[in-house]
């Protein structure tokens, strides 16, 4: 379980789009999510320590940014044969017990993940309303156990983007453990 930091925000790069089945019985692509002031696209997965560690908060954070018109989607794309805990049969699971006010998606063929250029979980991508990339950053200084009194810098990030359309010019790298490839 290694782990890895993205690389940081490439300003104004465009959403790429996608049509992934969600654990509430729908498809989702970029476009029913888009929010008003702005969209969250964040790669997560039910295993790693890292969303472990965040998920109530993230659950807090974003539903706060969707009272400012940002929404948000999470999409799973590890390989579900070697990480069984990551199936979809387990994503519904985790998205009844957390109460995820998100559609959570599943990206089987992990060509999302390739498209977004998404490298480990917790990957977050906030776009601003013209699906403009603004924030790739972390979610705050918490790491395989939640931190204490820490900064919320996805939060703040992002109502930056709701309030302004561009995200903060400093950003510090997510880390988390690798997206787990196929093959």
């Amino acid at each position: 379980m290694a782990s890895l930091n993205p690389p940081v925000c490439d300003f104004g790069w465009k959403a790429p789009d996608f049509n992934l089945p969600g654990v509430d019985g729908k498809n989702w692509s970029i476009k029913d999510v888009q929010g008003k002031n702005g969209t969250l696209v964040m790669f997560i997965c039910n295993h790693c320590p890292y969303v472990k560690a965040i998920r109530p908060r993230l659950v807090r954070d974003v539903t706060a940014l969707q009272a400012l018109g940002v929404n948000t989607i999470a999409i799973s794309s590890n390989d579900t044969v070697n990480y069984p805990d990551d199936n979809f049969e387990n994503m519904k699971l985790v998205a009844q017990e957390f109460n995820f006010p998100f559609p959570y998606v599943i990206d089987e063929t992990q060509e999302v993940a390739k498209a977004y250029g998404a490298v480990c979980t917790p990957d977050f991508f906030g776009f601003n309303n013209k699906l403009e990339l603004q924030y790739r950053g972390r979610f705050d200084e918490s790491r395989k156990e939640t931190a204490l009194d820490s900064t919320r810098d996805l939060f703040f990030a992002m109502k930056q983007v709701a309030e302004t359309g561009q995200g903060p010019k400093e950003q510090i790298s997510s880390i988390g453990c690798s997206i787990k490839w196929k093959g």
